[in-house]
């Protein structure tokens, strides 16, 4: 027996994302025209962000949007893993971003451009701005979402790369050193780079259908083998459809003196949800083991 619920995607989601996705399209043309014509890589390399960024959005969207399908005759789970696969796919542009940013920054570290400060300054302060409204609209679905999280971080970064690009605008303006331009948009990638593989790493497990994080498989055994009337526990498995769907499937030995199998299961179910909060699970209770496989077995 099967205890779930819907595996629908969250409509709360989509209007932040439509509204920080159009407010990027438009300050990205103006950031891309801005820093070619002040020839900053700082300013450039933040244009790169906010170009990834209206591309994550896009991404994020759709995944929202197909994730709210409901299951059909050839995916019986839905679409709800779109949402991993979304994130996965933000967290590898941006990784991609930002080492290009690294590579570009080192060749202009050994000869730097002259750089037009004052327009880098004025448009990276309207690119702050704009991100931090990004990120307003982002902030709390980033929390429930793996999805909205990759998308939450493309704008995080470009947040931080506007900042740096400010500094390096104020540096240059103060003392002409442009150095400080490839320098900040160094520090830029840097700092995206570990965030970017910790993205990329926490949806390949979702997709690898690993066990989600903040679940303990040891400690989902032994409650499971300690409830009253288990004797043993085998094929267990946990994975997770999206950020938050956990799924569990187990074979559950029952104790001979346990005369109702049927109960057993929903008590199961209800231990697991509320203890572990896995909301779908299914029980296949058996008065003894079955097959000669390999079998995930704890006695008490």
């Amino acid at each position: 027996m099967s205890e779930g619920h819907s595996h629908a995607g969250d409509i709360r989601f989509e209007r932040p994302l439509w509204a920080a996705l159009g407010l990027t399209c438009l300050f990205l043309i103006a950031e891309v025209v801005g820093g070619l014509l002040t020839n900053s890589l700082a300013l450039l390399s933040d244009a790169a962000h906010m170009a990834t960024d209206a591309l994550a959005l896009g991404v994020s969207l759709a995944a929202v949007r197909l994730s709210r399908r409901p299951p059909d005759a050839r995916r019986s789970y839905g679409y709800a893993r779109m949402e991993a696969l979304g994130a996965f796919i933000n967290g590898g542009l941006l990784f991609l971003v930002a080492a290009y940013i690294l590579w570009e920054a080192a060749a202009r570290l050994r000869a730097p451009p002259a750089v037009a400060s004052t327009g880098m300054l004025v448009i990276a302060v309207l690119g702050l701005v704009v991100n931090l409204i990004a990120m307003r609209l982002l902030k709390a679905g980033s929390g429930e979402s793996l999805n909205i999280k990759g998308a939450y971080l493309e704008v995080w970064g470009d947040m931080l790369g506007s900042v740096g690009v400010i500094v390096a605008a104020v540096v240059i303006w103060l003392t002409g050193w442009a150095v400080a331009d490839p320098i900040i948009a160094a520090l830029i990638g840097l700092f995206v780079l570990p965030r970017a593989w910790t993205l990329l790493r926490q949806a390949a497990n979702v997709l690898m259908q690993g066990v989600p994080e903040g679940v303990n498989m040891d400690a989902v055994r032994q409650a499971i083998v300690a409830f009253p009337g288990v004797g043993e526990v085998h094929e267990l498995h946990v994975w997770a459809l999206g950020s938050t769907q956990a799924v569990l499937t187990a074979h559950v030995v029952a104790d001979p003196t346990r005369a109702d199998p049927e109960a057993l299961r929903g008590e199961l179910a209800t231990l697991l949800r509320q203890q572990f909060d896995i909301e779908h699970t299914t029980l296949q209770v058996e008065a003894v083991a079955c097959g000669d496989g390999v079998r995930d077995v704890v006695q008490p």
